[in-house]
């Protein structure tokens, strides 16, 4: 965009958000890079109707337009093919709704997930929205990321507890999906598919969640085995039983080394770094936990497992911590790391995770793994060197995983990658199998191409 028409159209801009929420000075653009790339103007918009007539001036101008709360994951999503307008949602914030009572609330799209933990704690609620960035993150990033929480394996994905939302579609329109009560089942929940979307379908203004009781303890327990093998035996050994774990993640010694060594009060654990540990969490009164962990000692018993140990609440707050923010640790374990998520079905878990750890070891990078809810994989890359070498050897390695389409199903992604690295490595696995669906829904959501072009999978 050239300056002349960032400089009339910023002007058009401030007749709508005011002159101090509109920005084109470089130090401030340089704060809304998305892979290098700037937009020539960023807007914050107050209300949702502000930001409404922010999109339909940006589709009478043919202007891109990439939506953010507190930017701690736009490197999440492929690079932009255009961007305009950065649009930030962070002064679109706050509870709109709150019936503890009913166990459901409306929040605004710019609100801190700290805050709202916050909010709800004090009516002895939550919300297991337990995702990566926690204390940074707003809401509807959180949404739109579609990072996952390791409380998933009991409370589900956003798409679970998410019963309505509010947004702006690509025409600029203010538009509803859902409700805010759990009892509403009229219409098509076009509101899941927010979640994952990077931005790409709409402007999300308001969400609507099912909220939860907190429990009366939370506990864990760990059980080190001496190879995946083992820790995986164990997980069916678990989902063969009667027990009902809140959190079921196994962790890689790669992993451990990384994350949990010298990790305090955890530290104090003395887990076991050679081996792979599964950590089973579970809650409920005091005597439920009692309960749960006899017959987990008993399980890991019988599968021999190395070590077990309980973990008691505020040790295991600590752990969940760390596995929350497990995959953007990944991230930042080195320079140049590159991580990767693979969704299948727990029957297809054990030949996946075999190919992918054969894949990273002849590439010469050993990875860290992080297994979720016995269905989803976290792996790291972790070069040394951020030189055509090992930019080689990650090729090297999506080029393997792009062989195992049609052997077995899963679903990858590319979570986290240098930005130069990105174009290059062409992860073509990643592209779904039903990218004309994909291609249709941002049709009808967004007819003139305005949101975030590029950065969802296959390039839309």
């Amino acid at each position: 965009m050239s300056p002349l028409l960032a400089s009339s159209l910023a002007s058009r801009f401030e007749g709508v958000v005011g002159p101090e929420y509109v920005h084109t000075a470089q130090n401030e653009l340089e704060k809304y890079q998305v892979d290098g790339a700037m937009p020539a103007v960023a807007l914050q918009p107050e209300t949702p109707e502000q930001a409404a007539e922010i999109v339909r001036i940006a589709v009478e101008e043919k202007l891109s337009i990439i939506p953010c709360g507190s930017r701690s994951a736009p490197a999440i999503g492929s690079v932009p093919s255009r961007y305009d307008l950065a649009l930030d949602m962070t002064r679109i914030s706050g509870i709109a709704h709150y019936d503890p009572g009913d166990l459901t609330i409306s929040v605004n799209c710019g609100t801190l997930l700290a805050e709202l933990a916050q909010i709800l704690a004090e009516k002895n609620q939550f919300l297991p929205l337990a995702v990566p960035f926690f204390t940074r993150a707003t809401v509807g990033g959180a949404i739109a990321s579609g990072l996952d929480s390791p409380l998933r394996h009991s409370y589900g994905t956003p798409r679970d507890f998410m019963v309505g939302a509010e947004f702006i579609d690509g025409t600029g329109a203010q538009t509803k999906s859902g409700g805010r009560v759990v009892k509403n089942v009229t219409g098509y929940d076009f509101h899941k598919l927010l979640h994952g979307s990077l931005g790409s379908l709409a402007v999300i203004t308001r969400l609507n969640f099912r909220t939860y009781p907190l429990p009366p303890s939370r506990r864990g327990f760990l059980a080190s085995f001496a190879d995946e093998t083992a820790a995986l035996a164990f997980l069916n050994a678990l989902a063969a039983s009667f027990l009902t774990p809140t959190v079921l993640e196994v962790m890689s010694p790669e992993f451990a080394r990384l994350f949990l060594e010298d990790k305090s009060p955890v530290a104090s654990l003395r887990l076991d770094s050679q081996a792979w540990t599964v950590c089973v969490g579970f809650e409920g009164t005091s005597e439920v936990c009692e309960r749960y962990g006899r017959d987990l000692a008993g399980l890991a018993r019988t599968a021999a497992a190395q070590n077990a140990v309980i973990v008691h609440d505020a040790q295991f707050l600590t752990m969940l911590e760390i596995l929350r923010e497990a995959p953007a640790s990944m991230r930042s374990a080195a320079e140049q790391s590159i991580v990767f998520r693979f969704a299948t079905l727990p029957a297809q878990l054990p030949d996946l995770l075999r190919a992918l750890r054969s894949f990273a070891n002849s590439s010469w990078m050993p990875p860290a793994v992080l297994i979720r809810s016995a269905s989803i994989v976290y792996l790291a890359l972790l070069p040394s060197e951020a030189d055509e070498s090992a930019l080689k050897q990650v090729a090297y390695f999506c080029d393997s995983v792009g062989s195992l389409r049609g052997k077995l199903e899963f679903n990858p992604s590319l979570l986290f990658c240098p930005p130069e690295w990105k174009s290059a490595l062409n992860f073509s696995a990643q592209a779904p199998a039903d990218l004309d669906l994909h291609r249709r829904i941002k049709k009808a959501f967004d007819p003139n191409g305005t949101f975030a072009p590029g950065r969802f999978v296959g390039g839309i």
